[in-house]
């Protein structure tokens, strides 16, 4: 209730009350309103520079820090899927692809090295979320490094296997000859002796008894690097080129069945027993070279034979007994 006020009329003697005007009325209405206006503006502007109230922008603002926190969260549990994966694979590159193509095993060092030189994640620094932001961006650098030595590792692995299959069909892996067209396996490699001295003397290669005419075939793939009788003591004989260090040779046969130059392929048919340069009689006179050497070709019928037919044939390649050429 508004105050009511009075002045003295000396006119009447007498006290009269003081009407307000009513355009002085109206405009304390206005001030009043402007006034409250202006006190509500300050107090709002105030209140939305301190940490009590929060904008509309830094609430919409807030919700899309948590929504990035989250993201990060599930971008840095697969990002962990991905590593134990990619662990597996590296393990088995190692332990086993690698062991078995004979290369050497990726170091650990080597496939989780870091990045040196300048900071790398300086433009990342300064924000909230910094630390998440640098770590998560190091973790996917990291593994796309490890991706690409392990990408390299398979195209390595891929090349040896391929080396590794052409290998295993080069390498002499059969007999010469067939079980059913031997009499018998004459001699061995080793010390023996000799038939036309009778002295003692150092075999190079095996013997294999068979008929006049028995067929001869390559015993790995490769290329016919001679077919001739210009080596003293071999008669006709034959030489393949198996690639990676082994040559195979044929000797004392009847004829051929190849040239020089040609390629064949293991259980190709090259040639025929016979008794050609310096032999007793007809057999097929066998040697392995590897890098040059002359080695056992005992070791080198996995191709062909059982294990019985092996066992039978090593007990009398072992015997120190006379050789037929």
């Amino acid at each position: 209730m508004s105050k009511v006020k009075y002045y003295y009329d000396s006119d009447t003697l007498s006290y009269r009350k003081i009407e307000p005007k009513k355009g002085r009325r109206l405009k304390n209405i206005v001030l009043f309103m402007i006034g409250s206006m202006l006190s509500g503006f300050i107090g709002l502007f105030l209140l939305l520079n301190t940490s009590l109230i929060d904008t509309p922008k830094e609430l919409s603002q807030e919700r899309e820090l948590k929504n990035y926190e989250f993201q990060f969260e599930i971008l840095n549990k697969k990002l962990a899927q991905i590593e134990e994966v990619l662990a597996n694979i590296e393990d088995r590159d190692n332990n086993l692809y690698r062991l078995y193509f004979e290369a050497n095993p990726i170091p650990n060092a080597q496939r989780r090295a870091g990045f040196g030189g300048v900071n790398r994640y300086k433009s990342l620094d300064g924000f909230n979320n910094s630390d998440v932001i640098i770590n998560t961006t190091k973790r996917i650098e990291t593994l796309q490094k490890q991706l690409v030595i392990q990408s390299k590792s398979l195209d390595e692995i891929t090349k040896l296997a391929t080396e590794k299959e052409k290998l295993l069909v080069a390498i002499p892996a059969i007999q010469p000859v067939n079980n059913e067209d031997l009499s018998r396996m004459a001699s061995g490699y080793g010390w023996r002796s000799d038939p036309f001295t009778k002295a003692r003397k150092f075999h190079w290669g095996m013997d294999f008894t068979a008929p006049r005419g028995t067929p001869v075939y390559a015993s790995g793939d490769g290329v016919v690097k001679r077919a001739d009788n210009r080596s003293a003591g071999y008669g006709r004989h034959i030489r393949i080129d198996h690639g990676y260090g082994y040559v195979s040779l044929y000797a004392h046969l009847s004829k051929y069945n190849v040239r020089r130059g040609q390629k064949v392929k293991r259980g190709d048919l090259i040639g025929f027993v016979g008794s050609t340069g310096r032999s007793q009689a007809p057999h097929l006179h066998y040697e392995i070279f590897k890098d040059g050497n002359r080695i056992n070709p005992i070791n080198f019928y996995y191709g062909s034979l059982t294990a019985e037919e092996f066992e039978a044939m090593l007990k009398i390649a072992t015997q120190e007994n006379q050789s037929l050429d």
